[in-house]
């Protein structure tokens, strides 16, 4: 059962026409992955048609911007996030945070023609950014997400190990975090795992059942992607901190002129 907050902002998005995937922990709740989201975050596409559209959405939702940046979409394509709080009365509180450029994944075309599609019970359409991506838009500095990263993966694998692709041994041999999972899917997929070692070299110590040398190996992995991130975030964090003093500086200015 979908919660009335975010079935009202879903349903306002899809009403207006918006092209945007769902994606952050709202999307890893409908995988599965997370029992909770209290945002929705959401990517899309860059173009003035598109922001129209959201913008109607916002307005439809009592929307008001909580933080810098403004929405801009200069400041979008930068990788910005925008943030929102809705006031309207199914959706009061609830926060709404938008993107249209994510580190190390494609454009919106690419993501929109690969994204998952769910169907509620009372036929309504939700668009999901794929769980391929989401996995990797999940790789950040925070601790918390690393353990959703796994069960993105593991549930991937539930639902779909008995009909294994090129493609979706590839993501289970590149992305599994579960270290007995690994040394299955390499025992499992032999050929495909000596393939992606030059690619994964932790793979080795899967190959080897090397459970000693795996575990330490995965937790660099991580450390070493959250590190990325917080070298993509360091220059945005520092505009951010340029927009928060020119935003208290005409507030200071209004509140005397």
């Amino acid at each position: 059962m979908i919660p009335t907050p975010i079935r009202q902002v879903l349903s306002t998005i899809r009403k207006h026409q918006v092209q945007a995937l769902l994606m952050g922990g709202q999307a890893c709740v409908f995988y599965g992955a997370a029992q909770f989201s209290k945002d929705v975050d959401l990517t899309l596409l860059a173009a003035a048609e598109n922001f129209a559209r959201l913008l109607a959405a916002l307005d439809e939702l009592q929307a008001d911007r909580i933080a810098v940046p403004r929405f801009d979409p200069a400041l979008l394509a930068r990788g910005h996030a925008v943030h929102f709080r809705c006031r309207h009365p199914l959706a009061s509180g609830l926060r709404v945070d938008v993107m249209t450029r994510l580190r190390d994944l494609p454009e919106f075309p690419l993501l929109w023609a690969r994204r998952t599609t769910i169907t509620d019970a009372d036929g309504t359409e939700f668009q999901l950014m794929a769980v391929e991506d989401l996995v990797q838009a999940k790789k950040t500095q925070r601790s918390k997400d690393w353990p959703i990263i796994e069960a993105l993966v593991e549930g991937h694998y539930h639902a779909t190990g008995a009909e294994p692709t090129p493609e979706r041994i590839r993501f289970w041999l590149t992305e599994a975090r579960g270290p007995e999972r690994l040394v299955e899917l390499a025992g499992r997929f032999p050929v495909q795992a000596l393939e992606l070692v030059a690619t994964r070299p932790l793979l080795a110590h899967a190959i080897s059942r090397d459970l000693a040398a795996l575990r330490p190996a995965l937790d660099a992995e991580a450390r070493a992607e959250q590190e990325k991130d917080r070298a993509y975030w360091e220059p945005l964090k520092r505009e951010l901190e340029s927009f928060r003093r020119v935003e208290a500086s005409e507030r200071r200015g209004s509140e005397t002129g």
